[in-house]
């Protein structure tokens, strides 16, 4: 029967061609009166290469929503939120790229469609031809929208146009162990994100530099990148920057002055590194100054041959000569973070601050730096002129015995002191702000505490007029560092996966 009826309805199909009518589909829309009727099948057309009339649609489709995902293919087409920002932010600039973004009506191809240039999943925006033309990339237009380091970009990264910088310093007393972590001082409790840059100072280092900037790394994960890293003696100071933050930085440069003329080994000193960050100039500085109580005076003269025997910056423009003193290397800088080992001390005897310290207060913290060298210097102005710093919030950093949090308990028994400082100076009024200072009581392996800070920096756009470090970074490092994450991800998980199963376990 189901063969009659097969044959019944080829029949039915060679009778409509003959007849030459328009052909019956099953399951096809009904055709309207209004609608123009379907040309007759060329009867040439094999059966099997025959197509289906297309399908009207009822109503207008639904708008493609900004977010796309398709997990049968496993592809997304996402934008992100800050790209958002930087659309809403790009809109108050008064740039010379008034039509930046093409109307519906320019040269699209489907209105509706994921890949159309007017699609709002697309991510690419589309540059005018006109916008070549008028050659603004590359002039000294800070608003110029194509340039790398002007203002669409910068918006794009920064919506708010602060940049978020990690300082750290601490006096390692040359030790050649480890502490165990050093996450507690990379990544503190009391900071909820990460960085965009992570400025680390060492004085008195420990002896493998590469071994150390391994650990750093390491801990930093493949997110940075060590942009630099310089050292004098058994000074050493290192520069991680976000990866893909690195484009939009200048050439590094760095320099160094030696405190200590006679000395073999150079222990006291300072090592600077310099750059500019979009429009944006730092510097960072770390020092060790003369040590022992009493001696003002000659850290005082530290301070003032580091300012003025510091040749920085050598090829980068400085970015406000007008404001600069060739006698003042911090003069030349939008912003600069000095920290290290000043060596200041707390002019009073060892029993008023260990009397101070027990009953644990914040005002008694307070009265402890009445006492404080450096304090006093700074509201004096006669050291590190127009520098401020954040307040102090937690007990001295120096001196502790090694391995416990007991000072000092040798027959010299030292005063404790705040030697161990982070201070800044910015260019413009409010540049800089501070977030968090504080200092890591969890590494001990020093008679030192680490010092750091959190601060946030205002970018301003740049010209592309400066040399750039194209992308370079210390691979070497990064590669190691990244290595060591895996085996210790890898037991973190075998240890996770055993302590659920309390049945078996496979080895």
């Amino acid at each position: 029967s189901s063969s009659s009826s097969s044959s019944g309805s080829l029949r039915d199909c060679e009778i409509s061609r003959s007849a030459g009518s328009t052909t019956e589909f099953w399951n096809s829309p009904p055709h309207l009166d209004s609608a123009p009727k379907e040309p007759a099948i060329d009867k040439l057309v094999p059966p099997g290469r025959r197509k289906l009339p297309p399908v009207a649609h009822t109503k207008l489709l639904p708008p493609i929503a900004v977010n796309i995902e398709s997990s049968a293919l496993r592809t997304s087409n996402r934008i992100d939120l800050d790209y958002v920002d930087y659309i809403q932010a790009a809109g108050k600039v008064q740039s010379n790229q008034q039509n930046h973004f093409l109307s519906p009506s320019q040269g699209t191809e489907d209105s509706q469609s994921s890949i159309s240039m007017t699609s709002s999943s697309s991510v690419m925006v589309p540059i005018l031809s006109e916008d070549l033309r008028s050659r603004s990339y590359m002039d000294t237009n800070l608003l110029a929208g194509g340039s790398l380091l002007g203002a669409s970009e910068l918006y794009r990264y920064f919506p708010n146009k602060m940049m978020q910088v990690y300082i750290a310093t601490w006096n390692t007393q040359g030790t050649k162990e480890f502490p165990d972590s050093l996450e507690d001082l990379l990544l503190p409790s009391d900071s909820q994100s990460i960085h965009d840059l992570y400025v680390i100072g060492t004085q008195e280092g420990i002896p493998d530099k590469r071994e150390w900037e391994i650990r750093l790394q390491m801990i930093l994960g493949p997110y940075f990148v060590l942009l630099c890293s310089a050292s004098h003696g058994v000074l050493q100071l290192s520069v991680f920057i976000r990866r893909d933050l690195i484009w939009f930085c200048s050439e590094v440069e760095q320099a160094y002055v030696t405190t200590r003329i006679i000395s073999q080994v150079k222990t006291k000193g300072a090592v600077g590194i310099s750059f500019t960050f979009f429009g944006t100039s730092f510097l960072f500085i770390t020092s060790h100054f003369t040590s022992g109580p009493g001696k003002v005076f000659e850290r005082t003269l530290d301070y003032t041959k580091t300012i003025e025997s510091l040749g920085l910056p050598r090829i980068i423009p400085n970015t406000n000569k007008y404001r600069s003193n060739p006698n003042d290397v911090t003069s030349r800088f939008d912003n600069v973070f000095w920290f290290g080992d000043f060596n200041f001390r707390l002019d009073v005897k060892r029993a008023v601050i260990d009397e101070l310290l027990d009953s644990n207060s914040q005002d008694n913290l307070c009265s402890i730096l009445h006492y404080d060298e450096l304090t006093r210097k700074l509201q004096e102005g006669s050291v590190f002129k127009g520098f401020k710093e954040a307040e102090i919030c937690f007990p001295p950093t120096y001196k502790f015995d090694v391995g416990c949090d007991v000072y000092d308990s040798s027959s010299k028994k030292r005063t404790p002191s705040y030697t161990d400082r982070i201070i800044y100076k910015n260019r413009h009024k409010d540049d800089i702000l501070v977030v968090k200072y504080g200092s890591c009581s969890s590494i001990k392996t020093s008679d030192h505490r680490p010092v750091y800070c959190f601060y946030q920096v205002k970018i301003r756009p740049g010209k592309d007029n400066i040399p750039l470090c194209a992308g370079q970074f210390d691979r070497d490092i990064y590669i190691e560092g990244i290595k060591r994450r895996f085996p210790r991800n890898a037991s973190q998980c075998s240890s996770l996966n055993q302590r659920n199963s309390t049945i078996c376990s496979v080895s």
